[in-house]
């Protein structure tokens, strides 16, 4: 039992760390972040901290991990039993913008952030961050591929075009939503998603 408290409470600091890191890093960009600065803020040591990772960079690696999977839960989680296609893809902007509107981190979008950070700095990090990119982008390409063998999209609607577009319009939700107070960011967003899907404003 006592092996088994110490496992999780192994697993407890190294989530905190994750989550405080992710936190910071919305506000204040990943790299500038300093494993002094992590220990103050979690009341650790700043060898209790890199103990968990082994290396800044691990840790850079794994926070970008750790918001990849939040992303998946917050987003795709709740609509994954949706028919693929139309009706999957509707509820999935619905699903991007509610997050990117209200997103669980006080900087506001981490990974997109974090994206604006490393996109020109070669290495791990960035390896990383591109991965995920090009997976997300790839789901989305799949459901509006789908969509449109179905008739229910135009027929020379570009896939790759769509998703392409529909991640430029989430990438500036959240930054919109911050410096425009009041403005209804989110319905103008599902509207210029609907908009590069051929749909109509609302649905």
């Amino acid at each position: 039992m006592a092996g088994r408290a110490s496992a999780q409470a192994a697993l407890d600091t190294r989530r905190s760390i994750l989550e405080e890191t992710a936190d910071l890093a919305s506000v204040e960009g990943l790299d500038t972040i300093s494993i002094g600065r992590l220990a103050s803020a979690l009341g650790m040591s700043k060898s209790g901290v890199i103990g968990q990772f082994g290396s800044k960079e691990n840790l850079q690696l794994a926070v970008v991990e750790y918001v990849q999977q939040r992303f998946t839960e917050l987003v795709w989680a709740p609509v994954a039993h949706h028919e693929p296609g139309l009706v999957r893809l509707r509820a999935l902007c619905r699903s991007w913008v509610h997050y990117a509107v209200n997103p669980p981190y006080p900087g506001g979008c981490a990974m997109e952030q974090m994206i604006f950070d490393f996109d020109g700095r070669p290495g791990p990090v960035r390896d990383l961050l591109a991965g995920g990119t090009a997976r997300w982008r790839k789901t989305l390409r799949r459901e509006i591929s789908t969509a449109i063998d179905a008739g229910d999209l135009p027929q020379d609607l570009d896939p790759d075009q769509a998703a392409f577009a529909l991640k430029a319009i989430a990438s500036g939700i959240t930054p919109s939503h911050q410096m425009e107070a009041g403005a209804p960011i989110h319905t103008w967003a599902l509207t210029a998603m609907n908009a590069v899907l051929g749909l109509p404003p609302q649905g």
